[in-house]
């Protein structure tokens, strides 16, 4: 017989109910207004967004590293898993109730990442974050960028005015790395419009699909293109 889910803890948000379900020991949702929104036994392309970037910059002296997005922390318990222990990674997070459940009922799933020393959480919109590292230039730069949002880049939702996966959005990013650096974007699905908007951005894309079998998300890689010189119409939707 299935066990029920119960609810943790419920908070009000203007996209509804913002709610922590467990079922068993270590079986967690959390949903939005019924919606599922992550859950703590799938996770692969979550995790591979954060293995494949970081893994391109640990070898560096001092690498540094931004999330976008915090989750269950399985993106960031990722990441920690192959930086070295010199490494940084700053996480932006504007949910503060996301930022407890991962202190409080779902720090065991990821061996408490949030307490490990080298990270900072930053409750600020990561859009935010990559802008003004682009402005700051020198050692706020980052040799990787993750985001691991909400359904990532939709063809039916985001364009190029989208904050986080626009053509200024990109540009930006594009700004805030490291010459050698990495971007990862976690997708709930493909979208060929934002890869091409990646590409007129100046970044060199793999797509990538982790797992065998069934429906599995996307994780695009991105690295800033050597030769590449902007192009003055991008008419990518």
């Amino acid at each position: 017989m299935t066990r029920p889910w119960q609810t943790l803890d419920r908070v009000e948000t203007d996209e509804g109910p913002l709610e922590l379900r467990q079922r068993g020991e270590r079986e967690f949702v959390i949903t939005v207004a019924g919606r599922v929104l992550m859950n703590s036994t799938l996770h692969l392309t979550e995790d591979a967004a954060a293995d494949l970037a970081c893994r391109e910059v640990a070898d560096r002296a001092l690498p540094r590293v931004l999330i976008g997005g915090l989750g269950m922390g399985f993106t960031l318990r990722a990441a920690l898993d192959v930086l070295p222990k010199q490494g940084k990674v700053v996480v932006a997070e504007i949910t503060p109730t996301i930022v407890r459940w991962c202190r409080g009922p779902l720090a065991e799933l990821t061996g408490r990442a949030l307490s490990d020393r080298r990270v900072t959480v930053k409750m600020e919109d990561v859009a935010a974050l990559i802008a003004e590292a682009g402005r700051a230039g020198g050692e706020e730069l980052f040799d990787a960028i993750v985001l691991d949002l909400y359904e990532g880049p939709r063809r039916a939702s985001q364009a190029r005015e989208d904050p986080f996966y626009g053509t200024a959005a990109l540009a930006a990013t594009r700004a805030a790395l490291t010459r050698r650096g990495v971007f990862t974007v976690w997708s709930e699905e493909h979208d060929a419009a934002f890869e091409k908007r990646l590409t007129n951005a100046g970044f060199k894309v793999e797509k990538k699909r982790p797992g065998k079998g069934g429906p599995r998300h996307v994780v695009y890689l991105a690295r800033p293109a050597a030769r590449w010189r902007p192009r003055g119409n991008d008419r990518s939707k």
